[in-house]
């Protein structure tokens, strides 16, 4: 016991100059209770509470209060002020959503930007002037618009004939919520064309938004001449990796992209953001070293990092500033500026500032899976290049056998470095998308010598020479790139056991699996691994039975599960919902049997089905004829409509209609021992009264809960 206590003490005095390290993740890990509070919390409290937990720490550590004691004051100030952050940021971007519209109206306004393809077609970024039934001051900042046809390009003032929604609630209850983050991009309302898109008179819209116009209308002309150079398949992925526009990427060519694991290239981020700056930091050097006359009088470095920064802010700028560029770009910044500051680039401390910068500015991208993996990943690269053993100079050795040495090094590094990020973003994998590309690390060894020092370095040149009429050559190179590692990927897509599906563990085991994560990466000794328990924790923490039935938002569709399988009442209607649900409770998405008897706004299963539920999606509520033929065909029946009472052969059923459905959202049932026979739990009560889950007409005031 004697030598345990003294290896124990050892083990934490080795951290003397590393605990700091977790105070960007307490800061975090406020950000994160924050957006898991069922109500909205006033802002003077929290206030309150950081600005005094702060200032308490602050007299513990000049009264010369032991470390021990100030060290955890500190993480709890940071924790607090995590709480005020997130909190600041709400305020700051609060803006009216859009009410769902029980008739299509017309909206009026500036197509801001052309965003990724939907399920249903192409889609714009809107910034609306006139919304025909909202007063003004009711009018979202920002809509996305699904358009019939081509999108219009960014600038065009356009008008739209569509339905108009607030953002989607989750499909399910725990899984991902888009309408939070809808709200912080200020994305009020979604909308759905019914005609194509007409130019509009508008008046002229202020100078910021004319200027954002001008630089989409830039990126996507480059993104439309990138394809044109190399086609619609290859140019469309190589447009995606320079302009962040997935218009012309096909699904089958995304579907290979996430099978094979490669799906993170498509994502303008950190590994690109790196390379790029990387490439030209690196070119601007050896510039300089080979001006004799230069480099004598300059220091090299410095104007590389200089030139490394203007390339990474222009990067973003070409690439829409989508929200992982950002972040990727504030820490490969922190990088050149670590530089030009004469310390070193990369280290768990400049990582540690890049993590409190990015959560300062989005509080909200601590609950994203880009921040997540993004972060996890870069903390184990930077473990193991600590943890990497120096390599030993060789001393007058002959040069093959040096290059063989450095080739087999460089092999190490690289199956290394796949193998500890796969690993460290593994369980953000498995929670957000329930599927692990069991062949990724082939994928990657294979794509990553084209991706780094052929297909990013030729976009790059390509891209910026492209407008002089000049970048032929090099957009070329770059498309021989782009189907090589799709041919990579394509191969390893198509090999046995290519993709492991896994469903999603409770809620609460994601942080303890970011918490091992991260201690097996910030703690430096042996001790480190008792984080692998915990970051394994995705992987081994039992599952909870799977639901028995889902019934989509709005009741326009349902599954059940039968054996594995999740059998979809509605096959082709909100697809995405009923996918996502499946792989969420580890299931198979398959079509219901042919012999439903189905009409068109209902579907009920036959006597024989097993099916435990029957399903009504008119707006019009069903007559007391039909609604007993559902009633006799299932014990749960879903009725997207209004019913003001039940016939008698519904007694003994549970009738879930139009007011259920608008208060709870998508629902998941298990079978239980209760009255109705059955366990509900609702997407509106995982979400709780939040200032993004509201009604447009009980819209955030901004003054608190």
């Amino acid at each position: 016991m004697a030598r345990l206590r003294g290896w124990l003490a050892a083990q934490v005095e080795a951290q003397a100059l590393r605990w700091r390290l977790w105070t960007p993740v307490a800061f975090g890990g406020g950000c994160a209770a924050y957006f898991a509070l069922r109500a909205e919390p006033s802002l003077w409290p929290l206030l309150i509470a950081g600005g005094a937990l702060f200032a308490l720490w602050l007299t513990a550590r000049r009264r010369g209060m032991s470390r021990r004691w100030t060290l955890w004051l500190l993480l709890v100030a940071c924790f607090a002020l995590g709480l005020c952050a997130a909190k600041a940021r709400l305020l700051a971007v609060a803006a009216p959503i859009a009410p769902a519209m029980t008739e299509p109206t017309t909206i009026e306004g500036w197509v801001i930007d052309v965003d990724s393809p939907g399920e249903n077609g192409h889609r714009i970024v809107v910034a609306p002037v006139r919304i025909r039934g909202l007063a003004p001051e009711a009018t979202p900042v920002r809509l996305r618009a699904t358009v019939k046809g081509e999108p219009p390009p960014p600038g065009a003032p356009i008008r739209v004939f569509a339905i108009l929604n607030p953002p989607p609630a989750p499909a399910s209850p725990g899984a991902y919520d888009f309408a939070r983050n809808a709200f912080f991009q200020g994305m009020g309302g979604v909308a759905f064309s019914l005609s194509p898109t007409r130019p509009a008179v508008l008046e002229e819209p202020p100078w910021r938004l004319r200027l954002v116009m001008r630089i989409n209308a830039a990126r996507y002309a480059l993104a439309q001449k990138i394809v044109a150079r190399l086609g619609e398949r290859t140019g469309g992925i190589a447009a995606a990796m320079v302009t962040s526009h997935e218009t012309w990427i096909s699904q089958d060519d995304l579907d290979v992209m996430r099978d094979s694991g490669l799906a993170h290239i498509l994502s303008v981020s950190g590994l690109h953001m790196a390379i790029v700056g990387g490439f030209v930091f690196f070119a601007v050097r050896l510039g300089v070293a080979a001006w004799p006359w230069l480099a004598l009088r300059a220091p090299g470095k410095k104007i590389a990092a200089v030139a490394g920064l203007a390339a990474v802010g222009a990067y973003l700028i070409v690439s829409g500033a989508p929200a992982p560029a950002e972040r990727a770009a504030i820490t490969v910044s922190i990088a050149f500026l670590a530089i030009l500051l004469d310390r070193q680039a990369v280290t768990m401390h400049g990582l540690a500032v890049a993590a409190f910068v990015v959560l300062l500015i989005q509080p909200e991208a601590v609950m994203t899976p880009g921040f997540q993996m993004s972060f996890a990943a870069t903390a184990a690269l930077i473990a193991l290049v600590e943890a990497w053993p120096k390599r030993t100079r060789e001393i007058s050795a002959p040069w093959p056998i040096v290059a063989v040495q450095r080739f087999a090094t460089w092999i190490t590094a690289a199956v290394a470095a796949s193998l500890v990020a796969g690993m460290a973003t593994g369980p953000f994998a498995m929670q957000h998308f329930n599927r692990t590309a069991m062949y990724g690390l082939i994928a990657n060894l294979g794509t990553s010598p084209v991706a780094d020092f052929v297909l990013m370095p030729a976009l790059a040149l390509g891209a910026a020479l492209e407008p002089l009429g000049l970048g032929g050559p090099f957009l070329a190179l770059a498309g021989w790139g782009v189907d090589t590692m799709l041919a990579i990927g394509e191969w390893t897509a198509g090999l046995p056991g290519a993709v492991k599906s896994v469903s999603s563990a409770p809620d609460f085991v994601l942080p303890i699996a970011f918490v091992g994560v991260l201690f097996m990466c910030l703690w430096t000794g042996r001790l480190r691994w008792a984080g692998l328990p915990m970051a394994a924790a995705v992987l081994i923490w039992p599952r909870p039975p799977a639901p028995d039935l889902w019934i989509g938002e709005e009741g326009t569709n349902a599954a059940y599960r039968i054996e594995g399988q999740a059998i979809v009442v509605r096959p082709g209607v909100r697809t995405y919902a009923a996918d996502l649900w499946a792989r969420r409770r580890g299931l198979t998405p398959t079509e219901r049997r042919p012999d439903w008897t189905c009409t068109r706004f209902s579907c009920a299963p036959p006597a024989d089905a097993a099916a435990p539920v029957a399903l009504w999606w008119g707006r019009r509520a069903p007559d007391a004829t039909q609604l007993e033929a559902l009633c006799r065909s299932a014990p749960v029946v879903s009725v997207r409509a209004t019913i003001p009472s039940l016939p008698p052969a519904c007694s003994h059923r549970l009738v879930l209609d139009g007011v259920d459905l608008a208060r709870g959202g998508a629902a998941e049932l298990w079978r239980a021992p209760t009255p109705s026979g059955w366990k509900a739990v609702w997407t509106a009560d995982v979400r709780g009264d939040r200032p993004w889950t509201r009604a447009a007409g009980d819209a955030f005031s901004g003054n608190g809960g």
